[in-house]
């Protein structure tokens, strides 16, 4: 009994092959298999699945979106590498859009209101001033539009025969822009100073200072060989119809009333197209030379156009 219980208490300590066999099966039995316990902590495989390994996943980092390239560029709209172009051809291309835009705009809007095109005159001599002088820039509108209380059925003031409280540039009477059909030159912005009518004696209507002549038939187109206005330049001393400027005026010929002007903008105008002026007047079938439109007293305008 003593050996027994001695044995009993040295195996307990001393465990030999087969206790071994049995500890080894139960702890099969309860899951402490060393062999699975290392299986686990030194493998990967079995706790990754079939998610591959944990090297594969790491190695393998979360993908980007594709960064643009330059044919990636290239296969955008026209229209949008246009707008958003920040150097190079397009972007010149987009300003020199944009400002031609903006000027056609503004052309539109000057159209719309004055109702004909060009709005704008650029004055070449300064048979005008002081009022409306060399190189201004006119704004014009067709005849009839805005015009004044008391004006004529054409939209017109006389300048001596009309409402003498409408002030146009500094005095009575409506400025106009007018042109003669079949002659060389730029058109003529002058003073409509008084109407006539066909067979019209209009010496005797006429103020004495601006003619140089004694009765009617020492003038010129008097009388009136048809209905039409007598006009002259503020700076000039006799009217266009007395010193061979122009004949009486048509009312077909106007194209335009001047109402205002900013100075010396005019003259880039002339600069960019050149002036219109000939320097030759053709007139009933005779040749007027002039020289220059200012020593003839007339003031020529660039970039009207006929009605």
């Amino acid at each position: 009994m003593v050996f027994r219980c001695a044995q009993r208490w040295v195996r307990s300590f001393k465990p030999g092959a087969g206790e071994l066999s049995t500890m080894s099966s139960e702890d099969r039995q309860s899951g402490d298999d060393p062999e699975d316990e290392s299986s686990a902590t030194d493998g990967t495989t079995d706790s990754i699945g079939d998610g591959g390994s944990a090297e594969e996943r790491t190695d393998n980092p979360r993908e980007e979106p594709p960064i643009a390239t330059e044919a990636t560029q290239d296969a955008d709209p026209f229209w949008k590498q246009l707008v958003t172009a920040n150097d190079g051809p397009l972007l010149f291309l987009r300003e020199l859009l944009l400002s031609l835009s903006i000027v056609a705009i503004i052309g539109i809007v000057l159209f719309a209101v004055s109702g004909i095109w060009p709005p704008m005159v650029a004055v070449e001599s300064n048979s005008m001033e002081p009022h409306i002088s060399k190189y201004d820039l006119v704004f014009v509108t067709e005849p009839g539009r805005f015009a004044p209380p008391n004006a004529n059925q054409q939209g017109l003031i006389m300048a001596e025969t009309g409402d003498q409280g409408h002030v146009s540039f500094g005095r009575s009477g409506s400025v106009i822009v007018y042109d003669e059909p079949n002659t060389r030159g730029s058109p003529i912005i002058h003073r409509a100073r008084f109407a006539v009518d066909q067979g019209e004696n209009w010496y005797d209507e006429a103020n004495p200072d601006a003619i140089s002549a004694n009765s009617c038939q020492e003038l010129q187109h008097c009388p009136a060989e048809y209905a039409g206005y007598i006009t002259k330049g503020d700076n000039n001393g006799q009217y266009d119809q007395a010193n061979g400027i122009a004949p009486i005026v048509r009312p077909g010929w106007i194209q335009g009333v001047a109402k205002a002007r900013i100075p010396y903008l005019g003259r880039l105008r002339l600069a960019l197209l050149g002036t219109a002026t000939s320097g030759l007047r053709m007139q009933a079938g005779t040749e007027t030379m002039v020289s220059s439109m200012t020593a003839s007293g007339s003031t020529a305008v660039s970039g009207t156009v006929p009605t």
